[in-house]
């Protein structure tokens, strides 16, 4: 399964994404910088009819939405150094919150995601395309 995505069927996109994993909760985001992470969590929160403002959590790591369903955790390990670190931050609370959670960088504090995690990688077919593939999804 993969999904091609530019900003016009983005929207598109997330819908099918959650669609695909109604019942999973954690993903973890892959791909160089500029690959559009943000801005497909971005487009995954708006199908999810999220409530709050939708912001990039570079500098606060953790972000909490509400949505219809409950809360998301958009969480952004770019800046931090290890797992501790992540840790020390409230990462590992939201992963084992039983809430959605939207991680991008997860290579800084692979240690502490559940075996459940759907690892998604993104990578630029063009500057307006991207090409999105679930990598690691659990076997049930």
């Amino acid at each position: 399964m993969e999904w091609i995505v530019s900003l016009k069927n983005i929207r598109d996109v997330a819908d099918r994404f959650w669609k695909e994993f109604s019942g999973d909760k954690i993903f973890a985001f892959e791909g160089e910088m500029g690959t559009g992470k943000t801005t497909f969590i971005h487009a995954l929160c708006e199908a999810k009819k999220v409530t709050s403002p939708i912001g990039s959590p570079t500098f606060s790591i953790i972000n909490e939405y509400i949505y219809p369903g409950g809360r998301l955790y958009h969480i952004d390990l770019y800046r931090l150094e290890d797992e501790d670190e992540a840790i020390r931050a409230g990462v590992e609370d939201c992963l084992y919150s039983g809430e959605i959670c939207l991680v991008e960088w997860p290579h800084r504090a692979l240690g502490i995601f559940p075996p459940e995690t759907i690892f998604i990688s993104m990578s630029i077919l063009d500057p307006d395309t991207r090409k999105i593939v679930p990598v690691g999804v659990p076997k049930t």
